[in-house]
């Protein structure tokens, strides 16, 4: 049961999420006094409507996206004279972009609210890997066990507990090791293994400021994964008695600068996560095909409201929520890209058309015609085709072999 709420809340999420992005169309449209006809949630059949003003709003029965009717969108739209003043083709170009970018805005504003509520609540995903200490132990075990991962238990007094001892506490964000600088625990893990000495000087980040500690280090014994053959083996390593956190906790203070940090490295992570899509496709294929599912590989609405449901039946809010925020922000970033029929194309002819026409009036010509989006069909139309083989190709391995967090 509690799986079927988590998809139902997940796909309300995302209905929320088409909305405020048509909405954000509407809005930006409305507030350049552009005419705005329809503004509907899904596509297909029309399941009810009603008028206000000159716009009719409704919804549709397919729960595939939505649309917002401005008039004269594109040079193709014909503009009744009457209302050709408030064409969105009459109006300046830096309004018209703005009217295209205003749906990929509401969803960055929607993920940076969750992605905000989170941090003052339940904390954000260390997905940097920052090395901030969640805890100094009391002691380090000597050991861990190759099958089932669980550590030797060790006794706090007699086995040693050095970060702890050398002054090591929780919120230290270790920058350094030996005085080379290291941007992650993973880093800094690598650097112990590394380490030939009895100890280990550290650079720990405290209040704003830097400082040194010399710690013993602990030869240990750790199941890690071999990259090269993907089995687990267990290695002789170096620990300083620290744990990293999977989530980064924030004051009152520091949630909004800490959302905002957090928000710039999800836009970076989004925008590489996007151009390794052609390269997950074999893997999507594998997996309708049998094999196990890549949990790597990109997955639909549906396959996205699976892990939210499982996330919910595990009693995981914290992934659901970033869940959310990461779709919203891959929407917004996806719907930027220069491509027909998505606002960054309309966007890019834009651009087009106001830089051609800068040009032709440096050289004392008049403006060029508007861009003829006819000889743009065949991109569209190849767009399109890939977009909803794509689409389709994760639906199918959504459903017959889809990601599931249990």
């Amino acid at each position: 049961m509690a799986f079927v709420i988590g998809v139902i809340l997940f796909a309300i999420g995302i209905g929320v999420s088409i909305a405020l992005h048509e909405l954000g169309h509407l809005a930006a449209a409305k507030a350049f006094r552009m005419k705005v006809t329809e503004y509907f949630v899904g596509m297909g059949p029309k399941i009810f409507s009603f008028r206000r003003g000159e716009t009719e709003y409704g919804l549709r029965a397919l729960p595939v996206g939505g649309y917002c009717r401005i008039t004269g969108m594109t040079s193709l739209d014909e503009v009744d004279p009457v209302d050709a003043p408030r064409a969105m083709n009459r109006k300046p170009v830096w309004q018209r972009v703005v009217v295209l970018c205003a749906g990929s805005a509401t969803h960055f504003m929607l993920a940076f609210v969750i992605l905000l509520t989170m941090a003052v609540t339940m904390g954000l995903p260390n997905i940097s890997g920052r090395a901030v200490v969640a805890e100094a132990s009391s002691c380090v075990p000597p050991d861990q066990d190759l099958e089932t991962y669980e550590y030797a238990e060790c006794t706090p007094g007699q086995d040693p507990a050095p970060a702890r001892d050398a002054g090591v506490l929780p919120g230290d964000e270790i920058v350094a090791v030996n005085g080379e600088a290291t941007g992650n625990y993973t880093e800094v893990q690598a650097a112990l293994v590394e380490q030939s000495g009895d100890s280990a000087t550290i650079t720990v980040l405290r209040d704003g400021s830097e400082q040194e500690l010399t710690i013993p280090i602990v030869p240990v014994q750790r199941v890690m994964v071999n990259p090269e053959t993907g089995e687990a083996e267990k290695v002789e390593t170096n620990a300083l008695g620290v744990s990293f956190p999977n989530y980064l906790h924030f004051t009152a203070a520091q949630a909004l600068p800490g959302t905002l940090t957090f928000t710039g490295e999800m836009f970076v992570h989004t925008w590489e996560r996007l151009l390794e899509l052609p390269s997950r496709v074999p893997a999507v294929i594998d997996a309708i095909l049998g094999a196990e599912r890549d949990p790597n590989t990109p997955v639909s609405m549906v396959g996205a409201s699976i892990i939210g449901g499982d996330a919910v039946a595990g009693g995981y809010w914290e992934l659901f929520l970033f869940l959310l925020a990461t779709l919203n922000l891959f929407i917004g970033v996806f719907n930027l890209l220069p491509l027909l029929p998505l606002d960054g194309g309309h966007v890019a002819v834009n651009l087009y058309e106001k830089a051609r026409d800068t040009i032709r009036g440096w050289r004392g010509k008049a403006k060029g015609a508007p861009v003829d989006y006819t000889k743009l069909l065949p991109i569209t139309y190849a767009a399109v085709f890939i977009g909803g083989a794509f689409m389709l190709l994760t639906l199918t391995a959504d459903i017959v072999n889809p990601i599931r967090l249990r």
